[in-house]
């Protein structure tokens, strides 16, 4: 039975069977006893994106992985969460961490500092940010209309209705946490009015040259 950990571009939580390349937390959101989610759904306002592997170290997943008597066992660590890629973490509202992708995390802050102006960005700015406007934490989508979509970078997603879509090379690609669907045309959402799902900041990241990482299915 899949835990409940798979994580969509919404930034809502399902238990699927499929993992996805990335992990990542907002805290500490399970009962290790059970291996299910608390009612909360963030513990933090830091959302990160992680490798899953990582100097050979293992965790149980919604397990008791933090040290008690320098052994992992004692009580629980951070919940594990799955995206199907970097693009998908992004639009959930997670960032690069700090610990596993340091490089990749001063990357993304130090395009966040270049996007709003800022001499020594720091994460803390970012997350502040970042948690109002999360879907998942109570933010607002922004309403687009058809035209806007090639404005739009590479890497940012939207919503038709309750369908999500990456933007990729002037096409549409249809979401699912097996992978991405063929590339479309705009055209072809059913909608006139859509939904921006990508966070407004990291939007402007994407805008200042920021690269996610994509699941292998957008390059088919």
């Amino acid at each position: 039975m899949p835990l409940q950990n798979r994580v969509d571009p919404f930034g809502a939580i399902h238990a699927v069977p499929e993992r996805g390349l990335f992990t990542g937390n907002r805290g500490i959101i399970h009962d290790p006893e059970t291996k299910t989610l608390l009612k909360k759904r963030w513990a933090l306002p830091a959302w990160i994106v992680c490798v899953c592997q990582f100097r050979g170290v293992r965790r149980e997943p919604m397990g008791r992985n933090r040290k008690s008597d320098d052994h992992l066992g004692g009580k629980a660590g951070w919940t594990e969460l799955f995206f199907l890629d970097e693009v998908t973490a992004l639009a959930a509202g997670h960032r690069p961490c700090f610990f596993c992708q340091r490089e990749r995390a001063k990357d993304f802050v130090g395009r966040f500092g270049d996007a709003y102006g800022i001499a020594e960005p720091r994460a803390p700015q970012v997350d502040k940010r970042l948690h109002k406007e999360r879907l998942a934490s109570g933010g607002k989508p922004p309403m687009l209309a058809l035209k806007e979509l090639a404005c739009l970078p590479d890497g940012a997603m939207l919503a038709d209705g309750g369908t999500a879509y990456a933007l990729r090379g002037g096409k549409a690609l249809r979401w699912s946490f097996a992978g991405y669907g063929p590339p479309g045309d705009f055209s072809l959402l059913e909608s006139q009015v859509l939904a921006l799902l990508t966070p407004a900041t990291t939007l402007a990241v994407l805008q200042h040259g920021f690269r996610p990482a994509w699941h292998p299915t957008a390059e088919a």
